[in-house]
């Protein structure tokens, strides 16, 4: 059940037609959720799993889409935001797993890329991957390593355009939120203008201490459950849209995703490591061509609809929060931990 559906409205903005980051057009969702026992007591338990996130359907390494990301606090273990930050593309699947999955989901992701462009590597460049993470271990026995290569190419085949399962699936499976079972979370906002446009959010939310979270903000008279005795925990947070922005606007609007964050009690903690990474399908760089210029259109920075942006962009990011935990499931794990869904009423 969508935050929505408990009579919890965010902000001021109208969502898109199913509240998801795939209502921005093009965007494709794919998931895959781990949740077997490791052994015969069931002591060491695989809680985790792999989400993808494509831009486009097509050839990401050929027609590379617009991008920016941004810490707001750099306790994390991502791969591939120097060079996102550098060229300001993205030229593969976003993919979130769990921390010391980081390396498998790279290989699993180049290993697909590469059965895809045989001549990378070969006649051309190599590819960035872009990989993020948040630490599962309290739920998921992360030192076994369950997850594999073989996943992440599993959770990319899968990916499409339906609005993608919520709350404990894919790489949020482990996740814990504010003392209760988080994970994956989206959301969606409409902004007019001369054109409609659209604004996504897709986050992993692992973040916040039970006491933190802003139940009267949101009216909720809950029962004060939950753990107290986890990390100070993580977020990734994926922003989509079909505005033209430059790298230089996605880095503008990317910020903003913090207030949201902020809004539902966050205060960026010493052990957070919350990241924001955005990319817009309205212009695509070619890997190929003949063509020395490249001509690009982006709405002006003074225009009205930039400000209509950086509210989307903190509304998506706040109701997304809401959803992962709303949308959560009670869920067992390793050494027979239970994390418990939130007790919404």
């Amino acid at each position: 059940m969508k935050i929505r559906d408990r009579g919890i409205v965010v902000g001021r903005m109208s969502p898109g037609s199913h509240n998801c980051i795939t209502d921005v057009p093009g965007v494709k969702v794919g998931q895959v959720t781990l949740d077997f026992p490791l052994d015969d007591k069931g002591e060491e338990y695989a809680c985790t799993g792999v989400t993808a996130i494509l831009p486009h359907g097509g050839n990401l390494f050929k027609e590379k889409v617009t991008a920016a990301s941004y810490v707001l606090n750099g306790f994390g273990k991502t791969t591939g935001l120097v060079q996102v930050n550098e060229l300001g593309t993205i030229e593969a699947p976003i993919m979130l797993t769990n921390t010391f999955a980081v390396p498998a989901v790279t290989q699993g992701t180049l290993e697909y890329m590469l059965s895809e462009n045989v001549e990378i590597g070969e006649t051309t460049g190599t590819i960035n991957i872009v990989v993020g993470e948040c630490n599962d271990s309290y739920l998921n026995s992360i030192r076994h390593f369950p997850v594999k290569p073989e996943h992440a190419k599993q959770a990319i085949k899968k990916a499409s355009m339906v609005p993608p399962e919520e709350g404990a699936v894919g790489a949020g499976k482990g996740m814990v939120c504010f003392g209760h079972k988080g994970g994956i979370g989206t959301a969606s906002r409409v902004v007019k203008s001369a054109d409609t446009f659209t604004i996504g959010c897709l986050v992993l939310s692992n973040f916040g201490k039970k006491e933190e979270f802003m139940e009267e903000k949101y009216g909720i008279d809950s029962i004060k459950s939950g753990l107290s005795d986890t990390a100070d925990g993580s977020i990734i947070i994926i922003l989509a849209t079909n505005v033209p922005l430059s790298d230089r606007q996605l880095l503008r609007l990317v910020k903003r995703c913090g207030i949201g964050l902020g809004r539902t009690g966050s205060h960026f903690s010493h052990g957070s490591g919350d990241i924001v990474i955005a990319f817009s399908t309205a212009n695509q760089t070619m890997h190929y061509t003949d063509e020395f210029i490249q001509s690009t259109s982006q709405i002006r920075d003074d225009h009205p609809l930039m400000n209509e942006l950086f509210t989307a962009a903190a509304e998506a990011t706040e109701e997304a929060i809401l959803n992962s935990l709303s949308q959560a499931e009670t869920t067992k794990g390793k050494k027979g931990r239970v994390v418990e869904a939130y007790p919404f009423l």
